[in-house]
């Protein structure tokens, strides 16, 4: 059962609009669709919500750690909290999807990404489970940084959305643990528009 959800970003006007962000933009879409307001927990170095639901309680957070050390806020209230691994969700950009396309699962590897390198390393597990919202590769490794930090041109940017949008929509399937179901919706690619 679901008991952290957790969006990562780098905090900051500067880095708002940019890919890296997508799991921020999933949270504030999450904490909209619940009536919540983030919240500065400096304790957790995170911005945090805490929502009571049928289930139980949920937290909502947004480390503002910067990317890299984003492990430190997960880690910090899963153990205070003595929420286990399997009962968090991690949303993140994924260079390996294209924009639009959005996949869950349950543990894995890091695959490069630093945010949930130091998230595994932090909680010492990759047991859980990641929501990852495509934001496609530049072609090029060395030029991946510039690619994640810069935003999206609109195109994009929209394609992201309707996948936050579908995962939104999935949303009480993901807090009442039926994640087949969920993925249904949140794997299934919007239709395109017929050509005359």
């Amino acid at each position: 059962m679901l008991k952290l959800l957790v969006g990562l970003g780098n905090p900051g006007p500067q880095y708002a609009g940019t890919r890296h962000n997508a799991g921020f933009w999933w949270l504030d879409a999450v904490a909209r669709k619940l009536g919540v307001q983030l919240v500065a927990e400096r304790r957790f170095s995170a911005l945090a919500a805490r929502v009571n639901t049928e289930e139980g309680a949920l937290w909502l957070l947004a480390p503002q750690t910067f990317m890299n050390l984003s492990g430190r806020a997960v880690a910090g209230l899963a153990h205070f909290y003595k929420i286990t691994p399997q009962d968090i969700l991690v949303a993140h950009d994924e260079l390996d999807l294209p924009p639009g396309q959005a996949r869950l699962k349950r543990g894995g590897s890091h695959a490069g990404h630093n945010g949930l390198r130091d998230i595994h390393a932090q909680l010492g597990s990759s047991d859980y489970w990641r929501l990852r919202f495509g934001i496609g590769h530049p072609g090029q490794r060395d030029a991946v940084v510039g690619w994640v930090l810069h935003a999206p041109p609109a195109d994009e940017r929209i394609a992201i959305e309707h996948a936050i949008d579908r995962s939104i929509a999935a949303l009480p399937d993901l807090l009442a643990d039926r994640m087949e179901r969920a993925m249904q919706g949140i794997h299934t690619k919007p239709a395109r528009a017929k050509k005359e």
